[in-house]
């Protein structure tokens, strides 16, 4: 299917987003090249998919590749919650923007982070208000709403052998120091995120 089609909804309406040469089964997979399920430029707007009607979402490695311009990217995020229905779940996988496998990239045009994607919450962006905090409330300059559900950081193998889960799921004050100061401590950041609508 071309962009600018309309796809008939489906229940459950699933997309894997970027699937390039790793389709998902049981999941619409929609590159801008090859041959996947939708033929989409997920950077040409409107998105083929009607209002409220998608029940997931999977980036895997591809919002990195996105949105080089913040119009453009601004232009994703909106796209993405308008064809989201209340409540479905997006999950996100990025290369962390200090390892090695970001940088060396030069398709890579977008940092995303768990602090960066937590801005398109409406509720984090009133209580950042009253708190008289400086972050950009882009969820209510959008109007869009996003909930980040559960966030990981996967440690490069280097950094995962030195420390080990302690089964807390807690990142320690030493492992937190290594990310916040060194390269290629995170590998990947892996979020789910929850759409809020009324």
């Amino acid at each position: 299917m071309q962009q600018g089609s309309t796809v008939s909804a489906q229940t459950p309406l699933k997309l894997n987003m970027g699937s390039g040469q790793n389709p998902f089964e049981g999941y619409i997979n929609v590159d801008k090249f090859g041959n996947p399920d939708v033929l989409c430029d997920l950077e040409v707007f409107p998105w083929p998919w009607e209002t409220s009607s998608v029940d997931e979402v999977v980036f895997s490695h591809v919002l990195e590749h996105l949105g080089e311009t913040t119009q453009g990217y601004f232009g994703i995020i909106k796209e993405l919650y308008r064809i989201c229905k209340p409540d479905a779940r997006i999950h996100i996988r990025v290369p962390h923007p200090r390892h090695q496998d970001f940088m060396n990239d030069p398709t890579h045009v977008r940092v995303i982070t768990p602090e960066s994607f937590s801005l398109f919450s409406k509720a984090n962006n009133r209580r950042w208000q009253e708190e008289q905090k400086a972050n950009s409330p882009l969820g209510l300059y959008l109007d869009v709403d996003f909930e980040i559900t559960n966030s990981h950081y996967a440690l490069d193998p280097h950094w995962e052998n030195r420390f080990q889960d302690d089964g807390t799921g807690k990142i320690s004050s030493e492992l937190w120091d290594a990310i916040q100061h060194l390269n290629n401590v995170v590998k990947e950041i892996i979020m789910d995120v929850r759409v809020v609508k009324p």
